[in-house]
């Protein structure tokens, strides 16, 4: 009798494993077609498909995984899309920067060469049509800086040098142009060696973009470049005494190609000081602006003395 008992209560037990199995694969089959279907949409496209799966499905993680894939791909084809607008309002800037300054540089050339000026007029067309092909030049750099940057291109090479004399070296060059651009300047760099791994190419071109920014833009007549140091950080200050930057315009000076109608930036193309930042972080470093307008605007270079 007891054996009976033993034997049907096995036997129901058994049965009730194999119904619950017989669900649970049902359940999985279930799962693998929508998982099925599911990838079939996304291979054709729609990254808005998701499995749906409950946290007791033995599938969940692989259902999870499918709708990470989805999600993921879906921000890619987002960044994509975006990265293909800027880069077309890209093209469609560069071609007025540089159409632009081009027609009236050959509009100078053709009345020299033409001869339509003559004595002082056509020095000073030849003055003008230089300057024009200086910019153009500037221009055209700065945009190949730009592109080597964002394509990852860019090869640097860092080694040790002395921050302080390279920064009296730069500075140097920078001298003559500043007075004949009728600015007062002041520069104190330590006369103390402070060595750190640098690019010096990138470290040039960054304070030129910068004081280059300053000449161009500022509409000052005063500008300083002071350097302070201790044993984990040079911090590079540059300063001027110009017409300053709006706050709605101060959280956007360092975007590519950003321009504003009433700042400092409304001559320039928007490349020197995104330049600028790029190579800042390359050093691991950070670039921040202050100022204030009708007063100043301060730069500050924080650079790590150990990349």
């Amino acid at each position: 009798m007891n054996m009976s008992v033993y034997l049907l209560f096995a036997l129901v037990l058994a049965l009730l494993i194999i119904a619950y199995l017989i669900s649970v694969l049902r359940r999985v089959q279930t799962q693998l077609a929508l998982m099925k279907d599911a990838l079939e949409d996304i291979k054709n496209g729609n990254l808005n498909r998701r499995v749906l799966a409950m946290e007791s499905d033995m599938t969940r993680k692989i259902c999870y995984g499918i709708n990470e894939i989805a999600i993921n791909s879906q921000s890619r084809l987002i960044q994509q899309k975006q990265s293909e607008q800027a880069y077309k309002r890209l093209m469609a800037s560069l071609s007025h920067d540089v159409k632009t300054p081009l027609a009236s540089l050959v509009g100078y050339l053709e009345a020299i060469e033409s001869k339509l000026v003559v004595g002082e007029e056509k020095d000073e067309y030849i003055h003008v049509a230089s300057d024009k092909a200086q910019n153009l030049k500037h221009f055209v750099e700065n945009l190949f800086e730009w592109v080597k940057l964002d394509s990852g291109e860019q090869i640097f090479r860092f080694e040790i040098f002395d921050l302080n004399e390279l920064s009296r070296n730069i500075i140097a060059d920078w001298i003559p142009i500043l007075e004949n651009s009728h600015f007062e300047y002041e520069f104190d760099i330590p006369e103390t060696e402070y060595s750190m791994r640098i690019d010096a190419t990138a470290y040039t071109r960054i304070l030129n973009n910068l004081l280059q920014n300053i000449i161009t833009h500022s509409g000052g007549d005063n500008m300083a470049l002071r350097i302070f140091e201790n044993e984990h950080q040079a911090k590079i200050v540059i300063t001027d005494n110009g017409k300053g930057i709006s706050s709605d315009n101060l959280p956007h000076i360092f975007e590519r190609m950003y321009q504003c109608d009433h700042s400092r930036f409304a001559k320039g193309n928007g490349l020197g000081l995104a330049i600028a930042k790029e190579l800042v972080s390359v050093h691991k470093g950070t670039i921040t602006v202050d100022s204030t307008p009708g007063t100043e605007t301060i730069f500050t270079i924080l650079l790590p003395k150990a990349l």
